[in-house]
């Protein structure tokens, strides 16, 4: 069972991957939050900002990691909002 929850989680994760036009393979933040357990985007953040600070600490460039971007989404009275989101890459989770 322990095994099947693993690979479940994995394709899970695996499925938000997206990668650079470089072939870098990224997740946006907001498109994770979900699978690691944050129903809110305040506190995941809030976890975003302290990996940065583990990047620092460590001497690891943030923007090798985390890139602050924005998406346009539209909302329900058709108006278009840029909404702030991150890029999260593939070697952040050695943080």
């Amino acid at each position: 069972m322990k095994n099947d929850l693993i690979k479940s989680l994995t394709n899970d994760f695996e499925d938000h991957s997206q990668s650079t036009e470089s072939g870098i393979e990224f997740w946006f933040a907001r498109n994770i939050q979900h699978l690691l357990g944050y129903s809110e985007w305040r506190n995941f953040n809030k976890v975003i900002s302290k990996a940065k600070t583990s990047c620092e600490v460590f001497n690891n460039l943030i923007l090798d990691h985390f890139v602050d971007v924005n998406k346009m989404v539209v909302i329900g009275s058709g108006t278009e909002f840029n909404l702030p989101q991150k890029k999260l890459f593939s070697n952040t989770n050695i943080l």
